[in-house]
């Protein structure tokens, strides 16, 4: 038989046509199998690819032991305590502060340590700590303001050992935020339940959307939506809309419910008389001299893995300056264009990182903002230098998202899930922050969340060790918000928790709640003064390589 080539084909004629006829055999195969799939007549088994099922179980249950370690280790530091009567509490009127082992001159870079001693409202001393403190020293004059070390004697006595970071007078401002009694209901009350906020989902269906409750518990036998990621056990619910698939889920918002885990005798520790008074005290400032002493700042380079103790620095000339390391300063110009030429960074948090997203064209000129064709006030932004290929996003956490304004769903991940999405490397920087909206929940919540942040960093680092991380603290917020709800005590213990979750990782730490506590910003969202400090250690930790 004589066979016919075609100039150019790779296969005779007969063959071609044979081909012809199998490849076409095979699509309508695929037709047939994609067609049955769809319509759910055939099921394929699902796998976990290298991921055994004793394995997935094992990692469930260390993971749930770690976040009850987590717990228990934040539950020993809360008092645990009752009481009958509002006498019988903490009162900061009654407390006295005095000055141990007063000096007649103190010069830059002494210490100072003040002595208070607590009384309930009957004049009674108290007998255990537990008390919710804040202490600082300020010079308005100066824009300058620091923390004090807070050592709980668990007797009813506190020393608070401050270090004089300046010349000139400085003020003491000690105050009770919350009596013993009132940490001890408020952990309580959080740790109760969800009820105290409600979420509402909107599912696209025909003729009209349908609007139902979620949450991540839901008390119903009504019929729920689950949506899980099953790696890290993240479970958020919705009641499913009848006729209307789980899938259709598009749109989320939150209110505050009409509803309080707190007793009415608790109630009353939380009038706003009775929130961050300052204590009695025997003086109300020092002069401190020069004395030829410089301010005690450190020359180290700002790094990865660094921590800092407390305080972990202090404001002067509205200038943070870290104690741990040499901060630098930074304007608009060639420096941090040259610093953030090529890079690709992420702001995963919440409305406290959208304020750096606002600030970063003020040092970038050239940065402009990209419609992303969002919906509503908390909506993914991207700023973008096309010369300078900078690109900055910002992209909220994930549950929980409390606002009352709607957002669509898919526009949001757990920061989990972003980090696995990231390949990483020299040019891609990570910046982290949760907290605030963790606040109306069970601290577990919270807890669960940031361990598998930590995961996620570990899986990051693994195929991209150099990638660069920096974990941001929440800061303190108002003083006369909601207080079961958003006290700062519940920042505090989350603050404790992320220091304690990140302690050993190559993560670089912005104490973002140490810099609004040192000028007493309390608002969620501080002055432009305090943001420019934050990207200043921002750029400080990504610009000295």
């Amino acid at each position: 038989m004589t066979v016919m080539w075609v100039r150019g084909a790779m296969f005779p004629l007969c063959t071609q046509r044979k081909l012809a006829f199998l490849l076409g055999l095979l699509s309508a195969h695929v037709f047939l199998i994609c067609f049955s799939v769809h319509r759910g007549l055939i099921k394929f088994p699902m796998y976990r690819l290298f991921i055994p099922e004793t394995s997935m179980n094992t990692n469930k249950v260390k993971a749930e032991q770690k976040i009850k370690e987590l717990y228990s280790k934040l539950d020993q530091r809360i008092p645990h305590v009752t009481f009958t009567h509002m006498n019988y509490t903490t009162s900061a009127l009654r407390s006295k502060a005095n000055i141990r082992d007063p000096q007649d001159v103190y010069c830059i870079g002494d210490n100072i340590t003040v002595q208070i001693d607590m009384y309930d409202h009957l004049g009674k001393p108290k007998t255990y700590g537990g008390d919710l403190l804040r202490a600082r020293i300020f010079s308005p004059g100066l824009d300058a303001g620091a923390c004090g070390k807070i050592d709980d004697l668990n007797n009813g006595t506190y020393l608070i050992h401050f270090t004089f970071f300046w010349a000139g007078k400085v003020n003491f401002s000690l105050k009770l935020y919350h009596p013993s009694e009132g940490v001890s209901a408020l952990w309580r009350a959080r740790n109760q339940g969800f009820e105290n906020v409600y979420f509402l989902g909107t599912f696209t269906s025909t003729p009209k959307d349908t609007e139902t409750e979620c949450g991540f518990s839901m008390d119903t036998k009504e019929q729920l939506c689950k949506y899980q990621d099953c790696r890290d056990l993240e479970t958020f619910y919705c009641v499913k809309p009848h006729n209307v698939s789980c899938a259709a889920f598009a749109y989320l918002k939150s209110s505050n419910r009409n509803h309080s885990y707190l007793s009415g005798l608790e109630k009353d520790l939380f009038h706003r008389s009775n929130i961050a008074v300052e204590i009695g005290k025997s003086f109300e400032s020092v002069t401190v001299q020069p004395c030829n002493k410089t301010i005690p700042t450190s020359n180290e380079t700002c790094q990865s893995r660094m921590r800092s103790g407390l305080p972990s620095g202090f404001f002067y000339r509205n200038v943070w300056n870290p104690l741990f390391c040499n901060m630098s300063r930074f304007k608009a110009g060639s420096e941090v264009n040259a610093c953030l030429k090529e890079k690709t960074i992420y702001l995963m948090g919440d409305s406290t990182l959208r304020q750096w997203i606002f600030y970063f064209p003020k040092l970038v000129k050239t940065l402009k903002f990209l419609d992303l064709h969002g919906i509503g006030l908390h909506q993914t932004k991207m700023a973008v230098d096309v010369d300078r290929n900078l690109q900055i996003i910002w992209r909220k956490h994930g549950h929980p998202y409390v606002t009352y304004y709607w957002y669509r769903v898919k526009d949001e991940a757990y920061i989990t899930q972003q980090i696995d999405g990231i390949a990483g490397g020299p040019h891609t920087v990570l910046v982290i922050t949760l907290g605030q909206h963790f606040r109306l929940f069970p601290i577990q919540v919270f807890i669960r969340r940031v361990v598998n942040v930590r995961k996620a960093i570990v899986r990051l680092h693994l195929r991209s060790p150099d990638t660069k991380v920096i974990i941001k603290c929440e800061n303190i917020r108002e003083v006369h918000t909601d207080i079961e709800r958003f006290s700062d005590f519940h920042g505090y213990v989350q603050y404790l928790a992320v220091n304690d979750i990140f302690q050993d990782l190559n993560v670089a730490m912005i104490d973002a709640w140490d810099m609004t506590l040192a000028m007493a910003t309390d608002n969620v969202h501080p002055p432009e003064s305090i943001i420019a400090n934050q990207i200043d250690m921002f750029l400080t930790y990504i610009c000295q390589d």
